[in-house]
């Protein structure tokens, strides 16, 4: 009748089939006997198991009046007086409010942290743990060392988990606003309105986060209003999403139009819009001419590889469906691809043969203007000599550009070195339309744009995002080596 826990299952999926073996083969006589299992989610997790197992999930709650009262709802009344010094209250209070902080930084997705970090209640409990050991040793003539309070949170404990530079400077920096001797003071507060109560029991903590506001503006995390408008039109793609994906899909009775007729008037005007193939022999004889071995050049054949790839991709599927549909050929399991093409064309959505070749789009509309468009840089620069300004945003590897942009100018300089050679970049006041012609060296390019802040153009400089407004786009760059 005793119960059994097997944690972090996902490691040993091979042995989850076994179990569920056991469990269904063997004669348990008792009713109390349990099994528990913890994991990770996991693609390969058999199904079964999961299907005739109850399922508990403990997410982190929402915003900081939940976060605050689920982190004091595992603190004791003897862990408050664990001290009688007047700075572990306040201290104790500041790491919960940090804990919720961190947490609920993570729903703004990149903008709250680069890399979603698991942060859980042992960072908590490990902090509070090291602040009381802190407080017994100190010379209370000294008063609390700050900086070692600092690292060991903003390092150590928390910072122990975070990978990335910037989410570590982010981190530190939040260690270092609030946690220093101004924290005392009775004017201190995290944002207007949330300040560190002054609290003997827990009902009195309980009382005051009762008092918090229910929503809390992304300010409170030190982030700008616009990012809660990011936050809700995220959640609001993933439910409408979510709900695309479970309507039925096959069409009713009613006398509008079948999805099938929609698809097959899509495909016919997608395969009308379609550039044509790159003919191998042309393009080599334009490379040659160009200069094959040119570094550019080399680079805008791979590019030109990739978009005839995509190309004849969607040629293929299209001439397909169009078959499929009409009936001439059978639209069988074996054609997955097609069944899946025909979904989400219908829904507006990228078919994900399209998708595993080319870029992420929002909508197949904004997708197939997109390759149109690339398409017309490359046969232009292929065609018709290279561009005054490039759309860097438009090539599958904007990364190899830059690159080749570099060799460029090393081989330009016969005494320079490849690896010591650094990319720099201009911002210019110009947009596209205005560049007469290309620059001395380097490469003009557009098409980037800013998230999470605003650009001055007079000045040239990073300003705070204008309200409603989430992407400024960038004006040309002059990339440079």
């Amino acid at each position: 009748g005793g119960w059994l826990l097997l944690q972090n299952c996902h490691l040993g999926l091979d042995f989850m089939d076994e179990l569920l073996d056991t469990l269904l083969t063997a004669e348990i006589q008792n009713d109390t006997f349990r099994v528990w299992i913890t994991t990770e989610q996991h693609p390969r997790f058999p199904i079964t198991l999961l299907q005739i197992a109850i399922k508990f999930t403990n997410e982190p709650p929402q915003g900081i009046r939940a976060g605050l009262k689920r982190t004091f709802s595992g603190i004791s009344q003897d862990l408050l007086n664990v001290s009688n010094l007047p700075m572990w209250k306040p201290l104790l209070y500041t790491v919960a409010f940090l804990h919720s902080t961190v947490q609920e930084r993570r729903k703004f997705g990149p903008l709250g942290w680069n890399i979603p970090y698991e942060f859980n209640s042992a960072d908590f409990t490990a902090s509070i743990q090291f602040i009381q050991n802190h407080l017994k040793k100190i010379d209370i003539r000294k008063g609390i060392s700050w900086n070692t309070v600092r690292y060991m949170i903003g390092e150590v404990q928390y910072g122990g988990r975070v990978t990335d530079d910037y989410d570590k400077r982010l981190l530190n920096c939040f260690a270092r606003v609030w946690f220093n001797e101004s924290m005392f003071d009775s004017a201190f507060c995290f944002y207007t309105g949330y300040k560190i109560p002054v609290c003997k029991t827990l009902e009195q903590y309980f009382e005051y986060i009762q008092l918090l506001p229910a929503m809390d503006s992304p300010e409170v995390f030190g982030l700008h209003p616009n990012a809660d408008i990011t936050y809700q039109k995220n959640t609001s793609a993933d439910v409408l999403d979510t709900i695309t994906n479970i309507q039925p899909k096959e069409s009713g009775g009613g006398s509008g139009e079948t999805r099938e007729s929609v698809v097959y008037r899509l495909a016919e005007d997608m395969l009308e819009k379609l550039p044509p193939d790159y003919i191998p022999h042309e393009v080599k004889a334009r490379l040659v001419k160009m200069g094959a071995l040119n570094s550019m050049n080399i680079f805008l054949r791979q590019e030109i590889d990739r978009m005839q790839k995509v190309i004849t991709v969607v040629r293929t599927s299209l001439n397909d469906l169009k078959l499929a549909i009409e009936g001439t050929i059978v639209m069988s399991e074996a054609s997955k691809n097609l069944r899946d093409a025909l979904d989400n064309m219908y829904d507006a959505r990228i078919p994900q043969v399209w998708r595993r070749v080319s870029w992420e789009s929002s909508t197949l509309g904004f997708w197939f203007t997109e390759l149109l468009e690339r398409n017309a840089q490359l046969s232009t620069w292929i065609f018709q000599g290279r561009p005054k300004v490039f759309w860097i945003t438009g090539f599958f590897n904007p990364q190899g550009f830059l690159t080749a942009m570099k060799q460029e100018a090393t081989r330009a300089h016969k005494d320079w070195a490849l690896d010591k050679v650094a990319v720099h970049n201009d911002v210019l006041k110009l947009t596209k339309e205005e560049i007469i012609s290309p620059p001395s060296d380097g490469v003009y390019i557009y098409g980037l744009y800013l998230e999470g802040a605003g650009w001055d153009k007079r000045r040239s400089i990073l300003v705070e995002s204008s309200p409603k407004i989430l992407f400024v786009q960038l004006p040309v760059l002059h990339m440079f080596a």
